[in-house]
């Protein structure tokens, strides 16, 4: 599951010695435009003893490759070898408004960041040429003093897991290529083939034969009972914010993937109520259905035979959020979703 980087972030760590008995697996740990997620990762790795950890995401434009792939191997030697690289590109709007950086180039800079953390981890002496990143700065740029290094340490794993964030696809292929994990967002199952399908394939048909399978990583709010349903609700928010508010009008990832879902009216509708300031119309005009699509919320049978979906469209790893009002209640669904997927 993901820890919320809104609030409560402690006070569920003091918990998750009860979620590692309940079965869970991995925990991730968002950075978005909130507390960075390094320091709080450490503080995680420090209180667990068994959990895999995972940045969810850790976003390339804010650190150069280097430094994300000495980062990460900080991370795997302070939890002894549970550390998963979360990155992703973000977008325009958060990269460029929150830290001044222009967004560009984002497949590229993506592979070649993969490249130098591997290259780090087994301890090469760094020399890159690529088109994005020079290791060292080539002659004529800075002082010219600039040498190829190795890491100091002994890193704990040469090859630490990175999971990709991606909707587009090509962002996509390329996690099927060279990433250890794939994490899309807005997750439907019944409709994640039409969407991702042939970039996966593309991507999976250059895929060193070396890396393990594609660990699918999908992300839904949970919750199971006959009263629950209306659970869903809580999600508009949050859909009406990334379909409406993260990105401009014909530049929004979020809305082209709902629009790609099958609510290519409705998404624009959302869109355009969000960046006119009507937050609580938006949030209305989001479809019950596609709340229901990305969700693992009903009756035992219903969560059952989603679960069954999320299985047969290629999902190995479910990123839950579970909706419980005390920590008895969600402890007890988690325990129950490892259960059923057992």
């Amino acid at each position: 599951m993901s820890l919320n980087y809104a609030g409560g972030f402690a006070e569920t760590v003091t918990e998750l010695a009860d979620y590692e008995k309940a079965g869970l697996d991995i925990v991730f740990v968002p950075e978005a435009y909130s507390y960075d997620a390094v320091s709080q990762l450490g503080y995680v790795a420090a209180r667990t003893e068994r959990l895999q950890l995972a940045s969810g995401i850790m976003q390339l434009y804010t650190r150069t490759p280097t430094l994300i792939a000495m980062t990460a191997a900080g991370l795997d030697y302070v939890s002894d070898g549970r550390f998963n690289l979360g990155i992703g590109v973000s977008g325009p709007q958060v990269i460029e408004g929150w830290h001044g950086v222009p967004y560009d180039a984002p497949i590229g800079r993506t592979r070649e960041t993969i490249e130098i953390c591997r290259a780090v981890w087994r301890r090469e002496r760094l020399v890159h040429d690529g088109k994005h990143y020079q290791i060292p700065l080539p002659a004529g740029q800075g002082t010219g003093l600039g040498k190829a290094l190795k890491l100091i340490n002994h890193p704990v794993r040469d090859r630490i897991p990175i999971i990709l964030a991606a909707v587009g696809p090509k962002n996509t292929a390329m996690a099927a290529e060279l990433a250890e994990g794939w994490q899309p967002i807005f997750y439907y199952p019944e409709r994640a083939a039409d969407i991702w399908g042939t970039a996966l394939a593309a991507g999976t048909a250059m895929r060193d034969p070396s890396l393990p399978a594609l660990d699918v990583i999908a992300q839904a709010t949970l919750a199971i009972g006959d009263d629950v349903a209306d659970l869903v609700e809580l999600g508009r928010p949050v859909l009406a914010l990334y379909v409406g508010g993260m990105g401009a009008r014909g530049q929004n990832f979020y809305t082209k993937l709902a629009s790609d879902y099958g609510y290519p009216d409705e998404a624009i509708a959302i869109q355009d109520a969000y960046l006119d300031g009507r937050k609580d119309e938006a949030a209305a005009l989001v479809p019950r259905s596609l709340l229901e699509g990305i969700s693992l919320i009903g009756s035992r049978s219903q969560v059952a035979d989603k679960l069954a979906a999320y299985k047969e469209s290629g999902v190995t790893t479910l990123n839950v959020q579970p909706l419980a009002s005390t920590h008895e209640d969600r402890l007890r669904l988690i325990e129950q979703i490892k259960e059923m997927a057992a």
